[in-house]
C-alpha cells in the first residue's frame, strides 16, 4: 500500500481514538463519590469505660418509716414532696391511753416523793432522839434497854427513808417510761430530707415496727444531699476502675446533658448474674451537689469514667476508622487508604501518633461500598 494512502487511515484511527479519550474523560467518565470528610485536627482525647448495662440514681440515706406504736392515725402534716428537717412531725397516732398513763405516772411519782418526805423526816427525828438517848445512857440517867430501843428505832426510820427514796426513783424512772411511751405516737424525721411517699391516711390505724420484723411502712423519706449514682462496669474494665477518677453521667431525665462526676466507691467483689456479663458495682457522685439534689432515685443513668486523657495531640473521629486502623483520605479528588498509629481513644475521637498529617480530609461516611480507596470522590 503506498504511503499517500496509508496517512489518510492513520489519520482516522488517530481521530478516533482521541474522541475515544475525551469521551472517557467526559461523557463517559465516572461520576465522582460523593463523601463527608472531616479535617484531622488536635484536640483532646480521653481513654473511658461505660457501664455495661443502664445504671441507677440511688440515695444512701433513704428511710421507709413506721411508728413503734400502734392507732389510728390522727395527724399527717408532711405529703409527698414535701422538705422536712431532723426531728419534724411526719405523723401522730392516737394518745389518749398513753397520755393517761403519763399522768397517772406523774400522781404516783407525786405521792411517793411525799411519803419519801414524811419517812425521812421521821428518820431525821429518830437519829436526834438517838443521839440525845446515847448522851443520858452515858450519865446513867436512862437504861441501856431503853437506849437500844431508841437505837433501833433510829435504823428502821433511816431503813424507811432508804425504802421511800427508792420507791420515788423508781416512780421518777416510770414517768420516764410513760413519757417515752408517749413520744412513740408520733413519728419525727430521723434527718433532713424530701417525703418521698406516704402509705397513710388519717383515720386509718397503722400497726408498730417491732425490730426485725418487716412491716409496711407509712412514710418514705429520702435524703437528696446523698444522691449517688450505681453503675454496672464490665469485669474486664475492674482493674482499671479506682477511687477518684473522674467520670460523666447522662441522665434519662435530662436527655442531651453530660453531668461531671467522679468514682467514689468500687465494689470489692465481682457480680455473677444468670444469664449477664459479669460485673462490678461502681458508685459515683456528681460535682455538682444542686443537680444531684434534683434527680430522682431510681433513675436509669449512663456512666462514663475517664481513665487517662491527652491535651492538644492529633485526633481524627473514631468512626472514621476502618479495620487495622487505617482511614480513607481525600487527596487530589481520589479515596486514598493510609495505615495509622493509634494512641488513646473513645467513643467519640482516637488519637493519631503516626500516619497522617494535620488538617488531612478524612473520610467519615463509610456506610456506602462505592467509598474506597482508588475511587475518585469530592465532597
Amino acid at each position: 500500500m503506498s504511503a499517500r494512502r496509508l496517512w489518510p487511515r492513520l489519520l482516522l484511527v488517530a481521530g478516533l481514538v482521541a474522541l475515544a479519550v475525551v469521551l472517557r474523560l467526559t461523557v463517559l467518565a465516572p461520576t465522582p463519590v460523593i463523601v463527608r470528610a472531616v479535617a484531622a485536627e488536635k484536640g483532646r482525647v480521653e481513654e473511658t469505660v461505660t457501664n455495661s448495662r443502664a445504671g441507677t440514681v440511688k440515695a444512701r440515706r433513704r428511710a421507709k418509716l413506721a411508728p413503734e406504736t400502734g392507732g389510728r392515725v390522727l395527724e399527717l402534716p408532711r405529703r409527698r414532696g414535701a422538705r422536712v428537717h431532723k426531728g419534724d412531725l411526719l405523723l401522730r397516732v392516737d394518745d389518749v391511753l398513753q397520755g393517761a398513763q403519763l399522768r397517772l405516772a406523774e400522781d404516783d411519782r407525786k405521792t411517793t416523793l411525799a411519803q419519801r418526805d414524811q419517812a425521812c423526816l421521821a428518820a431525821e427525828r429518830a437519829g436526834r432522839e438517838r443521839d440525845r438517848t446515847r448522851g443520858l445512857a452515858a450519865q446513867g440517867i436512862v437504861s441501856t434497854d431503853q437506849a437500844d430501843e431508841v437505837e433501833s428505832q433510829a435504823r428502821t426510820a433511816a431503813a424507811a427513808c432508804r425504802a421511800a427514796r427508792a420507791t420515788s426513783e423508781r416512780a421518777e424512772s416510770a414517768v420516764v417510761l410513760a413519757r417515752d411511751t408517749l413520744e412513740k405516737t408520733v413519728l419525727r424525721a430521723p434527718f433532713d430530707g424530701v417525703v418521698a411517699d406516704t402509705f397513710i391516711e388519717v383515720g386509718e390505724w397503722t400497726t408498730p415496727s417491732p425490730p426485725a420484723i418487716p412491716v409496711p411502712p407509712v412514710l418514705d423519706l429520702i435524703d437528696t444531699r446523698s444522691i449517688y449514682i450505681s453503675a454496672p462496669m464490665d469485669e474486664v474494665d475492674s482493674a482499671r476502675i479506682r477511687k477518684g477518677l473522674p467520670a460523666r453521667v447522662t441522665v434519662d431525665s435530662r436527655p442531651g446533658r453530660h453531668f461531671a462526676a467522679h468514682v467514689v466507691e468500687v465494689a470489692p467483689y465481682v457480680q455473677d448474674r444468670l444469664e449477664q456479663n459479669r460485673t462490678v458495682e461502681i458508685e459515683l457522685e456528681l460535682d455538682d451537689t444542686a443537680v444531684a439534689a434534683a434527680l430522682l432515685p431510681g433513675t436509669s443513668a449512663d456512666a462514663e469514667v475517664i481513665l487517662s486523657a491527652r491535651d492538644g495531640v492529633l485526633r481524627v473521629p473514631t468512626s472514621a476508622l476502618l479495620e487495622g486502623g487505617k482511614v480513607l483520605v481525600l487527596e487530589g479528588g481520589r479515596l486514598v487508604e493510609k495505615a495509622l498509629q493509634l494512641g488513646l481513644h473513645n467513643w467519640d475521637f482516637t488519637e493519631v501518633t503516626g500516619g497522617l498529617e494535620p488538617g488531612a480530609r478524612v473520610v467519615v461516611s463509610l456506610d456506602r461500598p462505592e467509598v474506597k480507596a482508588g475511587a475518585k470522590a469530592r465532597e
